[in-house]
């Protein structure tokens, strides 16, 4: 199974740090730091938890490494004609550097999905002033005037912030690239349209749209539950549990379909839950059965 994650592989390691270019020495501005440049060093530490990155008001005119958020180089925004997605949203610090570095974590398409629902809403924050909770919220990490930290010191707190922000993100993606492999072998090992999923996992996103009919997977609570999928078209239930199911009993349903361990169904026909994996499955080839003669 091909992981999104590449999570802390090069760490460590020499060889592979060159291999990727991840930076040993970073550059950012000094003075009161925003959610961008805070969240530059959060994703370069990530990388690599051993770079140093040192905030300076100038750009040292020899320097040729990474700066990010000062300097008009590659990194930075604040030039005159900086660069601009093709949706509207401009670049910021942070989507310049993800742009380079985001595929060192996770898969292209992945990465270009983070870039649009996590790291444009920040950048366009970062550009335009306009109010965003994180960006508000890494703000609030710079030193009032009165407090003992200094803004480096300070600066370090709102990075670790920003990379628990980031590890929980990465992390979730994760999971659901791993989801996404169960279901597509359950897909491939499915039988009358009917798929078993264990361990239960999001399924929606990649099982809508084929020609799957029904999810069962193991509830938390004991026993299995099967699902009707929904047209992607429509909107509908491709196959519903038959409406003399509904609403009954435990005792009522067992009476009707033959099945001993059944003990629910939901009064919108598209939920069930059954006590062994077998009546569950069995309960979505009856439902089957049922639409094929009405």
């Amino acid at each position: 199974m091909e992981h999104c994650i590449v999570k802390n592989v090069a760490l460590g390691e020499n060889m592979k740090k060159r291999e990727k270019n991840i930076p040993e020495f970073a550059i950012t501005h000094a003075g009161k730091f925003h959610a961008d440049d805070v969240f530059c060093a959060a994703l370069l530490t990530y990388l690599n938890p051993n770079i140093q990155i040192k905030r300076v008001f100038e750009l040292p005119e020899e320097y040729e490494g990474i700066a990010f958020d000062i300097g008009n180089g590659l990194y930075d925004h604040h030039q005159k004609n900086s660069r601009v997605r093709e949706n509207g949203i401009p670049y910021a610090a942070f989507g310049l550097l993800w742009e380079t570095y985001g595929t060192e974590i996770m898969k292209p398409e992945d990465a270009a999905r983070f870039d649009e629902y996590f790291i444009q809403p920040l950048d366009l924050a970062d550009n335009t002033g306009e109010i965003h909770p994180i960006a508000n919220l890494i703000s609030l990490f710079n030193p009032d005037w009165d407090s003992d930290l200094t803004g480096d010191e300070a600066f370090e707190e709102a990075k670790t912030f920003a990379l628990q922000i980031l590890e929980k993100n990465f992390n979730h993606i994760q999971s659901i690239c791993h989801a996404e492999a169960i279901v597509q072998k359950a897909i491939q090992e499915s039988d009358q349209n009917i798929i078993v999923l264990n361990p239960p996992v999001p399924w929606k996103r990649w099982v809508i749209g084929t020609e799957i009919e029904f999810v069962v997977f193991s509830s938390e609570r004991g026993g299995f539950y099967a699902q009707a999928v929904k047209n992607l078209e429509t909107g509908k239930l491709k196959c519903e549990f038959p409406d003399q199911w509904r609403g009954k009993t435990a005792k009522e349903l067992q009476s009707i379909t033959g099945l001993k361990t059944i003990t629910f169904c939901h009064n919108g026909g598209y939920l069930l839950m059954a006590e062994t994996l077998e009546d569950a499955k069995q309960a979505c080839r009856i439902a089957q059965q049922q639409k094929s003669l009405d």
